[in-house]
């Protein structure tokens, strides 16, 4: 029995892929922050093209 406790405390597999999961988790977020703060701007952008749409004289 202290064979298997021994052998299951040196095994450090598990270690890995969570830390494999925190990095995937991180740059999933950096993603999702991104594509926000993209599509905000994206979105003023096409509500200043449609407000020269309807007025040119707001473009000016």
């Amino acid at each position: 029995m202290s064979k298997l406790f021994a052998r299951f405390m040196k095994d450090e597999s598990g270690a890995t892929a969570i830390e494999y999961g925190l990095i995937a988790a991180l740059i999933a977020l950096a993603i999702v922050a991104g594509a926000g703060a993209l599509g905000s701007s994206l979105n003023t952008q096409f509500e200043n093209i449609s407000d020269c749409i309807a007025d040119t004289a707001a473009c000016e």
